[in-house]
């Protein structure tokens, strides 16, 4: 069975598309499920219309100023089940940015920085 996710992708000019992102022909799905934990990252808290308690509160983090890091710790333990390894930090940063950094099952490092 084949699984699908998409991901939001900027480009220099700031224009959105959107990325199809489907597992591989071995059934490995590792890079979707990285795609979503990303998306999830950057989704506001309930705006998934498939899962309610994904997401963080992202809006009033960016007004505000202040990390979110509740939500970011139980997004990080929804996801850390799907790989060998999931961390989520917290950036120096004058805006909300994680560094996430997964560990692929079959061994494959994954790093980015991604802003909320």
């Amino acid at each position: 069975m084949t699984q699908r996710t998409y991901g939001r992708v900027y480009d220099s000019e700031g224009i959105r598309t959107w990325v199809e992102i489907n597992s591989e022909s071995n059934g490995n799905f590792d890079y979707g499920y990285a795609t979503t934990l990303i998306q999830t990252l950057k989704l506001n808290l309930g705006e998934s219309p498939f899962h309610a308690n994904y997401g963080i509160p992202a809006q009033r983090s960016v007004i505000q100023q202040v990390f979110p890091d509740y939500y970011t710790q139980v997004t990080q333990q929804q996801f850390s089940q799907l790989f060998a390894s999931l961390q989520i930090s917290k950036v120096q940063s004058t805006t909300p940015t994680y560094n996430v950094n997964i560990l692929f099952n079959n061994g494959t490092p994954y790093q980015a920085n991604v802003a909320v």
